[in-house]
């Protein structure tokens, strides 16, 4: 029997058409045997993010079963990524697209470049607004997902398409 594990994972861009490529990098791993999204957050408009004189960033997070591991989960993350032309120049910097995993079956992994749950997710509401929209409930090392949403800094995120169908 094959094990199907939750995951979530995030994806942002500010270049280009970013919301072409978030919706591209959702269905290149939909097409794969081991990947079924399960849901899709509303794409969020937020403003930068460690670095900040860059345009404003468009964000989702994309709920996943899959049947990889977390290790093999971000090696195809990173190859989508490489298909979709990203091109890693500067730490926090503008990129055309960005995936990251951020949570996988209340698993805690930290190894070379893979660290579960994300340690940086719950500072961030640029991943925290959109998680707590799909799964609220979610339970993660400060809370559940709606909790910690509500004690971030949110002024400047806004909705940019609603719902999932933005990503279809």
């Amino acid at each position: 029997m094959i094990d199907v594990h939750r995951a979530f994972i995030g994806l942002g861009g500010n270049l280009g058409d970013p919301q072409a490529a978030i919706r591209d990098a959702l269905h290149r791993l939909d097409e794969r045997a081991e990947i079924s999204i399960v849901a899709v957050s509303s794409l969020y408009r937020t403003p930068p993010w460690g670095k900040l004189d860059q345009p404003d960033f468009l964000n989702a997070v994309a709920e996943l079963a899959t049947t990889l591991s977390p290790r093999a989960l971000l090696d195809m993350c990173l190859a989508t990524e490489s298909q979709l032309k990203r091109i890693r120049q500067e730490r926090w910097g503008p990129r055309l697209i960005d995936m990251d995993v951020l949570w996988f079956d209340y698993r805690s992994v930290d190894e070379g470049g893979l660290q579960l749950p994300h340690p940086r997710m719950g500072e961030r509401a640029f991943v925290m607004v959109p998680l707590a929209e799909i799964a609220p409930d979610l339970l993660t090392k400060d809370g559940t997902a709606a909790d910690v949403a509500a004690r971030l800094e949110t002024s400047g995120i806004t909705i940019a398409a609603s719902g999932e169908d933005w990503a279809r």
